[in-house]
């Protein structure tokens, strides 16, 4: 293992710091005790997260990049390489819209909506780029149409990076994936890349990674109904819909027209 028991040297027990004095109004001592040992668990799940924080940073190095992948861009052809700009870090989204689809993955879309108001931050410490199979033209025509104003597309339509880097099955069917790659000496080099998916999912789980990169289910993680069993995003709702909390569509539903086949490794 990378980190040893010093990791931990000098950190007071969850359990200790876990006895807040904070009272909210109207509680009793029953739900304080509960939330107490709640508490415990949450310091020891952040705890736990920057662990395995710790272990993927210190990943050995990864395979060098076999190809100079020629990408569609916004603004002409790129490469893989050209996507770093001045950083030497970059990751790639691999979006679930390839030609076949009628629309967008709805859980790739929601996704991807949450970054694009991030991107400005995210872009402070390195590249990021979102890739699809779909000829450019149509992927800027959805970029506009959701209004992703910093968001940078590209497609892979003419190259084997899906089939390389994100498992596109021999049909062509997509998988969503982020990858990060590095660049040193002009050398490119894979650095980590999401492994977590239907083979490794829990029972009664849609297939997830972690921690989830979506806010949408941190943020439903917080309440009492928690992500639901039926219920996934939707590219569009309306105001009856959004208040009856009626399920939308998911990625592998196969009623939902914006799948090709592909299996969304993003969770409910």
């Amino acid at each position: 293992m990378i980190y040893t028991d010093g990791f931990a040297q000098g950190l007071k027990p969850a359990r200790v710091l876990a006895q807040s004095p904070r009272r909210f109004p109207g509680e009793d001592a029953r739900y304080r005790e509960a939330r107490n040992a709640l508490l415990a668990e949450e310091i020891e799940l952040r705890r736990h997260i920057e662990r395995v924080a710790a272990l993927r940073r210190a990943l050995p190095t990864g395979g060098k990049v076999p190809q100079e992948y020629r990408f569609d861009g916004e603004h002409g052809p790129a490469t893989l390489a050209e996507m770093f700009g001045t950083h030497d870090t970059l990751i790639v989204y691999n979006w679930m819209y390839g030609p076949k689809t009628a629309r967008s993955c709805p859980m790739c879309t929601s996704c991807l909506s949450a970054l694009d108001g991030q991107m400005p931050d995210i872009l402070q410490r390195v590249a990021f780029a979102v890739v699809a199979r779909s000829p450019i033209e149509r992927l800027v025509a959805f970029k506009n149409e959701r209004g992703w104003r910093h968001l940078r597309l590209y497609s892979s339509g003419g190259n084997s990076f899906n089939r390389d880097y994100a498992n596109e099955d021999p049909d062509g069917d997509d998988t969503p994936a982020f990858n990060v790659f590095t660049r040193t000496g002009g050398v490119l080099r894979h650095f980590w890349g999401e492994e977590m998916g239907p083979q490794t999912a829990d029972p009664g789980q849609d297939p997830r990674g972690a921690p989830d990169i979506m806010p949408l289910w941190t943020l439903l993680d917080m309440t009492p109904a928690g992500r639901g069993k039926d219920w996934y995003p939707k590219l569009e709702y309306d105001a009856p819909a959004a208040v009856a909390g009626r399920a939308g569509s998911c990625c592998h539903d196969d009623t939902n027209p914006a799948t090709d086949g592909g299996t969304h490794a993003e969770p409910t």
